[in-house]
């Protein structure tokens, strides 16, 4: 037997006025909006491994000089501030989707990291930050003899 699922609808949506559903529903489904909420910031993977966390942001476009990274107590600050350049401003897009001219991100970084230990490189237009542990929050594997 195979289940259907139908599309529910809530009671009176389209009876009061149609036209009003569909101006609030064009609007906030907009691309314009949509992309410009997308776009503001990077993406970010975190990983774990067992000697370090490693952040990598996507942020094609730039330069290893536009990235800032600071470090205050236990947050740690991915920023960058691009210029853009006069050969930028005259061109005429019909659509423009590269717009990290600045953003700023912050993380918080747990009690075993080593503040001493972070390196930071930028290769095909990702970023990324590896930011060591500290000795003893590394866990020595071994094994265990059963007596």
């Amino acid at each position: 037997m195979a289940l259907v699922k139908f599309p529910t609808r809530t009671v009176n949506t389209d009876a009061v006025n149609p036209f009003v559903n569909n101006v609030f529903d064009s609007l906030f489904t907009d691309s314009f909006i949509s992309d410009r909420l997308v776009t503001r910031v990077p993406a970010v993977n975190i990983t774990e491994t067992d000697t370090a966390f490693k952040l990598e942001l996507a942020a094609p476009g730039l330069s290893k000089s536009d990235f800032k990274i600071s470090v205050d107590k236990n947050l740690i600050t991915v920023s960058a501030d691009r210029q853009t350049s006069e050969s930028d401003k005259s061109a005429s897009y019909s659509k423009r989707e590269f717009n990290y001219s600045s953003f700023s991100r912050s993380f918080t970084l747990p009690d075993v990291v080593n503040y001493n230990n972070i390196e930071a490189n930028y290769a095909d237009g990702v970023l990324s930050v590896e930011i060591g542990k500290k000795e003893d929050a590394v866990i020595a594997k071994r094994s265990i003899e059963v007596r």
